[in-house]
């Protein structure tokens, strides 16, 4: 495992994988892409090998950045790598919302933004330390009595949430050039970065949006070190032909 996990290597140069006994692979989710497209682009590209292939931890379509996918064997310890811390940065829009909390549905509401200043933003991170609890997006893969909850969300179907623990380790503010407000944030497993901007824009009397988020860790994985889709579907391909 610990060669595993010691895996690093530039995302230009290809090791020696061996996919059916279990690989780790470090891939850069491109922005619309859901997480299941990655999974799917690299199950195909294994084809005619019937072969497992499985990501931990998802990210939402409109997010980019490191993606875990696990192969063959490897794909028994999914949970234990989807349970690892996560680091987050981003931009939020102050001074609006969305039903979705982000860019994927218009601006419902406009909120005055002229009584913030950069002290009263800097200040507000510090409520959302620690161990909070937040509701999931009604537009969000939770499940709700076996179904997903964007699903009754575009029906137009309202469905009762239900509060959600999460730890919060940092939340940086990057920079303020209002309406934008850029960010990290390291946080646990069931995080909804969307949920949590949403909840700022609320505590500095306001409202607030995702217009851009990037997974940059999990755990001791680094997205610097991620390949991308089509650079390791084309490698795999090339594998196949050799």
């Amino acid at each position: 495992m610990s060669e595993i996990i010691e895996m690093p290597v530039p995302a230009t140069t290809f090791p020696t994988f061996n996919f059916a006994e279990g690989e780790l692979l470090l891939i850069n989710k491109p922005y619309k892409w859901t997480s299941f497209d990655v999974v799917g682009k690299l199950r195909n590209s294994f084809k005619p090998l019937k072969l497992k292939v499985g990501h931990a931890g998802t990210l939402d379509p409109l997010a980019t950045g490191l993606l875990i996918i696990c192969t063959g064997k490897l794909t028994k310890q999914i949970d234990t790598f989807q349970a690892q811390e996560k680091e987050y940065t981003g931009t939020m829009i102050l001074g609006a919302t969305t039903p979705s909390f982000d860019m994927e549905t218009e601006v419902d509401q406009e909120y005055p933004t002229a009584h913030l200043n950069d002290e009263q933003i800097y200040a507000a991170t510090a409520a959302f330390i620690g161990d909070i609890q937040q509701y999931p997006p009604a537009h969000s893969a939770v499940k709700v009595n076996g179904e997903r909850l964007y699903v009754k969300a575009r029906l137009g179907e309202k469905t009762e949430l239900r509060l959600r623990n999460v730890t919060v380790s940092a939340f940086e503010i990057t920079r303020i050039a209002l309406p934008e407000v850029d960010f990290r944030i390291v946080c646990s497993k069931g995080t909804y970065i969307r949920s949590l901007v949403s909840d700022f824009g609320t505590a500095v009397n306001s409202g607030a949006y995702l217009s851009k988020l990037t997974r940059t860790r999990s755990g001791d994985f680094l997205l610097e070190n991620a390949f991308e889709v089509q650079d390791l579907v084309a490698h795999i391909r090339s594998l196949k032909q050799a």
